[in-house]
């Protein structure tokens, strides 16, 4: 979901959103919304007395009791987690109507800060946001699918072979040698290893600055259809390596320590710092390896450019972080040389 204004007046939305809303009475008016990296289309629709998010997808059956979306957000809900209320469901149509959380993302909220303290203010909030999360939801299980898929070895290596696949063999158009390829994959095989061998937390999946709302000075979080079970640090590193927005380094490990400290008190533990930033850096580098493939997938497949751009600042992540790993000097040798060319 991406509740940002329109840069048109005009409205074009498809008939069955429009037969839809009609049925919500005469006073409505429906407001296209910009789309997101999915094939969702997102409308404000406004009555006389309130403002909804409607999301329309492919029609679905059984009422969405088996739709991802309404499964997680029914169990966040549930919980007490900040997420958007699902106010109506038309399955046959393929519509599901939210409430409004307005228009402002962490994004967007971020370009109006000037000083650090105010930066850390909002990210504390997300790291609170997301850990409330991931302790909460881990330690009371639901009966939905989320509890059954995991980040283990075989899907973060699928999103590294996806990432080699769309980025260098499509967007680039470069052919790496089979033999350094298979260097590559070796290389992100012993990554992929050590991040599916830690303690399996629930996790948001996509848990970046576009991916929360602020309303008022309350944070809610959107886009959680794909949850699954997997490593504390991967919502962690989605958010403080994130594409979108370049935090200063010192910066992401304060957050990091503050994280530990936040963990360490609601669940009576001691975690181990160095080993926890280890990982931490290498779930972030397989992470923004996975954002790069969807970026050059979005372009290959839809013809969606918008996010190409932000290729260079998550390559940049990836590169930081390999530097702190001496043992992966060939690694970041072999994907920079096929990147700059």
């Amino acid at each position: 979901m991406r509740p940002e204004k329109t840069k048109t007046a005009e409205v074009n939305y498809d008939v069955l959103v429009k037969a839809w809303v009609s049925r919500l009475g005469r006073s409505v008016t429906v407001e296209a919304l910009p789309g997101d990296a999915s094939t969702r289309r997102y409308y404000r629709v406004r009555t006389r007395t309130a403002s909804f998010i409607l999301m329309k997808m492919q029609p679905f059956e059984d009422s969405g009791n088996d739709l991802t979306f309404i499964q997680v957000q029914k169990h966040l809900s549930k919980l007490g987690i900040n997420v958007p209320q699902i106010v109506d469901v038309d399955d046959k149509s393929g519509v599901i109507l939210l409430s409004d959380l307005g228009d402002e993302t962490l994004l967007k909220r971020l370009e109006r800060v000037s000083k650090k303290r105010d930066q850390l203010v909002w990210f504390k909030r997300a790291i609170d946001l997301v850990l409330n999360m991931q302790v909460v939801a881990t330690q009371r299980s639901a009966p939905i699918d989320a509890y059954g898929l995991y980040f283990d070895e075989e899907k973060l290596m699928w999103e590294v072979r996806f990432a080699l696949a769309h980025f260098y063999g499509g967007t680039l158009a470069r052919k790496i040698p089979n033999k350094e390829e298979r260097r590559v994959q070796n290389y992100f095989e012993s990554i992929c290893k050590q991040l599916a061998s830690q303690e399996w937390y629930f996790t948001h999946r996509d848990y970046h600055s576009r991916n929360i709302m602020v309303v008022d000075q309350d944070l809610y979080m959107i886009d959680f259809q794909d949850a699954r079970m997997g490593c504390a640090q991967y919502d962690l590193a989605s958010l403080l390596r994130d594409s979108y927005y370049q935090l200063e380094e010192e910066v992401v490990y304060e957050l990091v320590d503050y994280y530990i400290r936040q963990r360490d008190k609601m669940e009576g533990t001691k975690t181990g710092r160095k080993e926890f930033v280890r990982i931490f850096d290498l779930m972030a580098i397989q992470r923004n390896f996975k954002a790069i493939g969807s970026f050059a997938s979005f372009y290959a497949k839809r013809g969606d450019a918008r996010y190409l751009k932000f290729i260079g600042n998550t390559f940049e992540n990836i590169r930081r972080n390999l530097l702190r790993f001496p043992e992966l000097d060939e690694l970041r040798c072999l994907l920079f040389r096929y990147y700059y060319f």
